[in-house]
């Protein structure tokens, strides 16, 4: 066994274990599995691992977290450029050239936008508003809307998120909802979790199909669309979450479907390796689980710091469209 899989079952394992005592703990998985980990809430405060999930799950350094809510009157970041349109357009028709092949039907396709910080992460992390956040160290700040998986009383649920708006624009929930590419891409999201879902748990149904959220960002409302799937688990979860979470990753609403052909398209395509950035992170209370898909992502590499945004791909996929959304995505959600 590898390293990286040697790495994996061992922090697949000890979830399980974990899991099975009723002990607390925080996961954080990258995009391609290659750096998990696992802590428990005892052991997070010497990771440089500050989080904040709804409900009880907050933590930072000191074990507490009092976020700064007042008013954000500077930026706290800057673009330093855009993400050239035609570096996108090269990487878009490589996608379209695979779904009118019918390689994929849907492919998330992201980047990495440069940016400045006019503040420090720390500063970042207790002024975002989100219902995930998550700072590991130094390297990366996400303020997450996306919910991956909830595990309570045995039923596990998740909420894929495809299609984004300017919440400015006239009749902006009625033209994102009718949008034709739209609903194909958000349907076919949903036909994967489901089936990913199906994997871990039986009676599973989409309970809610295309509901629509409001984001508040540094630069105006969004509106983003979700549904709500759900399956039910084993009597003895618990003592297998590793196995369970490990089981549906990567993502499927941030990779496509079908999902190990798509993966291998993304990392032929993409011009960076993605790392943490859509990979995700959660917390096990000692009974129930929730947990994020990390993005809306801040992070330092050795070139600077760097946006990773994205969005999804079908063969009805428009390059102008497709490039707005991914630009779209470059914010931070303060108010």
């Amino acid at each position: 066994m590898t390293g990286n899989l040697a790495q994996l079952h061992d922090v697949k394992q000890r979830m399980n274990a974990l899991g099975k005592d009723g002990q607390p703990f925080l996961f954080l998985f990258d995009f391609d599995r290659q750096c998990p980990e696992v802590w428990t809430l005892n052991e997070v405060a010497s990771q440089g691992v500050r989080f904040q999930l709804p409900g009880l799950f907050t933590a930072d350094l000191e074990g507490k977290d009092l976020p700064d809510h007042s008013v954000v009157s500077t930026p706290l970041l800057q673009r330093l450029a855009p993400y050239p349109l035609d570096q996108y357009s090269q990487q878009f028709n490589q996608m379209m050239v695979a779904l009118r092949r019918g390689d994929t039907y849907l492919v998330n396709l992201t980047c990495q936008t440069p940016i400045s910080l006019t503040t420090h992460l720390d500063d970042v992390y207790e002024k975002v508003r989100a219902r995930y956040k998550l700072k590991y160290k130094d390297l990366f700040v996400c303020f997450s809307p996306e919910t991956f998986v909830r595990i309570n009383n045995g039923v596990i649920s998740t909420y894929p998120m495809k299609g984004t708006i300017d919440a400015s624009l006239p009749n902006a929930r009625e033209c994102l909802l009718a949008n034709v590419k739209e609903k194909a891409e958000h349907s076919t999201v949903v036909d994967l979790l489901r089936n990913d879902l199906s994997q871990v748990a039986t009676n599973v149904t989409v309970e809610n199909f295309r509901y629509v959220e409001e984001v508040v960002t540094d630069n105006g409302k969004l509106l983003q669309v979700s549904s709500r799937i759900v399956g039910k688990l084993p009597a003895d979860y618990q003592a297998h979450i590793g196995d369970i979470i490990a089981a549906l990753l990567p993502a499927g609403s941030v990779t496509g479907a079908p999902k190990e052909k798509t993966v291998e398209l993304i990392n032929a395509v993409e011009t960076y390796k993605r790392g943490y950035y859509t990979g995700v992170f959660g917390v096990f209370d000692g009974r129930d689980l929730d947990s994020a898909v990390l993005i809306r992502f801040i992070e330092r590499t050795s070139d600077g710091w760097v946006y990773k945004s994205g969005g999804g791909l079908t063969a009805m996929s428009r390059l102008e469209e497709e490039y707005e959304e991914m630009q779209l995505k470059v914010y931070v959600p303060v108010y």
